[in-house]
């Protein structure tokens, strides 16, 4: 066993949270993986084990389920396990328009993108506080700070809860020593787009609007350690979320709505 601060992270198994994990390696902490695919996690584990003489331990867990936050952090706690560094990443999209989808598609994205990164959060706070350290990063989007778009209808609206979410546990966390910080990326080399079939579509973005994810990731690790409630990943995202917020409302909307048909994928892009 090592004396490094522990780490959970969600949704390690791939893109922005395999970052997220890799950096918290290489910056000494211990971690605790989840993420539906143990395979992929328990390779992650090893490859860091090994590389940085941390401990890893893997934890698959569809937070899909109602009773998985529950579940995953009884069983820490049964091993005695203290998680100090929470980085709530999980997350996919739902394409097509909301009435199209069935109401239990719905509702399990609610529960991977909201519920399950606020209910890991409740448990885990009271003992970060007692500890007097806790860092919580939830991953919210650049689509938090603009005007949600068709075709993706829950997607922005869990990113700006994520983003107000964590507002209030900054505020909350003042003179605690947890820290609170809603990182906001925009397009990120991942496989996100592979899981929705935009692939093709956003591939025409200019390839100054993409990030890699372990810039993401380290990014969005300084920005907890320096107090920051939001942090919005690159120039050219912190100047588009600068212009939304200039826009009025209508204007803001018809340009969502312009751009969103030329990246939305099915069929209502025309």
């Amino acid at each position: 066993m090592t004396s490094n601060r522990r780490a959970l992270v969600t949704g390690a198994s791939a893109g922005i949270g395999e970052a997220f994990a890799r950096e918290l390696a290489r910056r000494g902490h211990d971690l605790v993986l989840t993420a539906r695919r143990a395979d992929r996690l328990e390779a992650l584990a090893k490859e860091l084990r090994e590389r940085h003489a941390i401990e890893a331990i893997v934890a698959p867990l569809d937070l899909a389920r109602r009773d998985g936050p529950e579940a995953l952090v009884a069983a820490l706690d049964a091993q005695g396990l203290s998680i100090d560094v929470l980085v709530n990443n999980a997350g996919y999209g739902v394409t097509g328009y909301f009435d199209e989808q069935p109401w239990p598609t719905h509702a399990a994205f609610i529960q991977v993108l909201m519920t399950a990164p606020t209910e890991l959060a409740y448990r885990l706070l009271p003992g970060m506080k007692a500890r007097g350290y806790g860092r919580i990063v939830n991953v919210a989007s650049l689509a938090g700070h603009v005007p949600g778009s068709a075709g993706h209808t829950l997607y922005a609206a869990s990113k700006a809860y994520l983003i107000k979410f964590s507002q209030s546990l900054a505020l909350e966390g003042k003179g605690t020593g947890v820290h609170t910080t809603a990182v906001c990326p925009g397009f990120t080399y991942s496989e996100f787009h592979d899981v929705t079939g935009s692939r093709e579509l956003v591939s025409k973005m200019p390839g100054f609007m993409w990030m890699d994810a372990q810039t993401v990731a380290r990014q969005g690790l300084d920005a907890v350690e320096a107090g920051k409630a939001v942090y919005v990943n690159g120039g050219v995202n912190r100047v588009i979320k600068g212009l939304f917020k200039l826009m009025p409302d209508g204007l803001a909307l018809k340009m969502v709505e312009r751009q969103g048909r030329r990246f939305r994928a099915g069929p209502h892009n025309a």
